[in-house]
């Protein structure tokens, strides 16, 4: 059965509904005294892998598209990409909220002497370039660079596991196999990377060509 326009709204309604619900739900908890002795962890917790499972399903898409041969679950990918930031940035305002009290010196001490802050931020501000640049207008106007620029998600996904398997001190099988499952995914974007490196490389031999000519 082929997908059409009417089973991917169905699709965005049902992906709105599985990310909103259960945010407000954990802060009703929080804030009702429900999340536990600890409840910013459970926040902290909850907000970071959401956010992770989000970029991983959003980098799943197009994959499993192409296996099913369904083309147009790529429509629901750009959602899944901004609920992916909009999990990572609550994440990080919680932190900063409840954590360190919105002291802002504290922050950038947490993220220069705290490797697994680094490289939380820096996915964080990959994902906000990306988040950003996300609308078809942008994408027309950056043409070619769009891509090039939204290639960064790889190494934002690439950040997170790290994050996610440093700011853990025990209990590492959930954080192995997140980074197993980032290496997997990544792997099957291998004849992607290969073609682009040869564009590369026929744009750099063009250039070479092109100096020897004006020489």
């Amino acid at each position: 059965m082929k997908l059409h326009s009417k089973h991917i709204l169905g699709l965005k309604v049902f992906i709105h509904l599985c990310a909103l619900l259960p945010l407000f739900y954990t802060y009703f908890k929080a804030f009702s005294d429900q999340l536990g002795a600890d409840p910013i962890q459970e926040i902290l917790h909850f907000t970071g892998v959401s956010a992770f499972n989000l970029l991983l399903l959003s980098l799943l898409v197009s994959p499993l598209a192409k296996y099913l041969k369904q083309g147009q679950l790529v429509n629901v990918r750009r959602l899944l990409g901004l609920y992916a930031f909009t999990y990572a940035l609550v994440h990080f305002t919680s932190y900063l909220l409840f954590d360190l009290q919105l002291e802002w010196i504290l922050l950038f001490s947490e993220i220069i002497k705290r490797p697994y802050i680094t490289v939380g931020f820096s996915a964080l501000l990959i994902l906000s370039t990306l988040a950003a640049t996300s609308t078809k207008a942008l994408q027309r106007r950056m043409g070619s660079n769009w891509q090039k620029t939204h290639n960064w998600v790889y190494l934002a996904v690439l950040l997170v596991a790290l994050h996610y398997f440093w700011s853990v001190k025990s209990e590492l099988v959930q954080p192995l196999l997140y980074c197993l499952m980032v290496l997997i995914l990544l792997s099957s974007r291998h004849p992607k990377w290969r073609r682009a490196l040869k564009q590369r490389k026929l744009k750099g031999q063009k250039k070479q060509q092109n100096k020897i000519k004006l020489a």
